[in-house]
């Protein structure tokens, strides 16, 4: 293999799989910049490739790599129907600004006809079924035709995240999961927004360090964990999407 860049037999979806050596394929994309590793995502895996994305700041920064690269690419978000209004307004913003092809997927039951046949504010008696209903599931029918999603995932988010790599087979959806900016500290997301002046939520100027639905986030009470605003008292780290 080429010592600078990942083999180039790896060059079509199909030859990716369970068997593919994802170690050295880390090893050689920790070596390429992000716009090196998203070109060669992207030609690996052609229009199977799709990022999804709640427009965080991890996730801004690999939306505007990809769509500098690909104009047209597709990006998959979730609604969850409980979102901060500031998240839709830079979602609004995203798509008049960026050349891409935005997907919203929305769960199956709306939250008035979910509270009619389930039961009201959910997420406070129940959050893992929650984050199922609205999350997990519209997720798995958006990647089920896909070979390959990305992720804004780092390291340095949490504790549960310190593993992250770079490139990974994700068994729980059958297809490749990509972290590009795995390595990346969040003082390096931040200067890459302001040099190349990316929108971003402005709840991040509050305290907000991840920002999820709004019944469940709160300003980040560690500096050291972004996710130390999430479902504050529940004994709950992550959604499912990445578990």
């Amino acid at each position: 293999m080429n010592d600078t860049h990942p083999d180039p037999s790896l060059n079509t979806a199909a030859r990716f799989n369970t068997e593919t050596d994802y170690l050295a394929l880390n090893r050689q994309l920790e070596r390429l910049t992000l716009a090196e590793t998203l070109g060669w995502s992207l030609e690996s895996f052609g229009g199977k490739l799709i990022q999804v994305t709640s427009f965080g700041l991890s996730g801004m920064v690999i939306l505007d790599q990809l769509a500098k690269l690909s104009p047209g690419i597709r990006i998959i978000t979730l609604d969850t129907g409980f979102l901060f209004a500031e998240t839709y307004a830079l979602m609004a913003e995203v798509q008049q600004r960026y050349p891409i092809r935005l997907e919203v997927c929305r769960p199956a039951l709306p939250p008035p006809l979910q509270a009619r046949l389930l039961q009201d504010e959910i997420w406070r008696s129940t959050p893992d079924l929650c984050c199922y209903l609205h999350k997990v599931v519209p997720l798995a029918q958006a990647l089920a035709e896909q070979a390959a999603w990305l992720t804004g995932l780092r390291q340095d988010q949490a504790s549960t995240r310190a593993g992250v790599p770079l490139i990974e087979w994700d068994a729980g959806h059958g297809l490749v999961k990509l972290n590009p900016l795995a390595r990346w500290s969040r003082e390096q997301v931040w200067q890459y927004i302001q040099v190349h002046q990316v929108p971003y939520n402005p709840l991040h100027d509050q305290g907000y360090a991840s920002i999820g639905c709004r019944h469940c986030t709160q300003p980040s009470s560690d500096p050291a964990n972004e996710r130390s605003g999430r479902w504050v008292g529940q004994g709950k780290v992550e959604c499912g999407i990445h578990l």
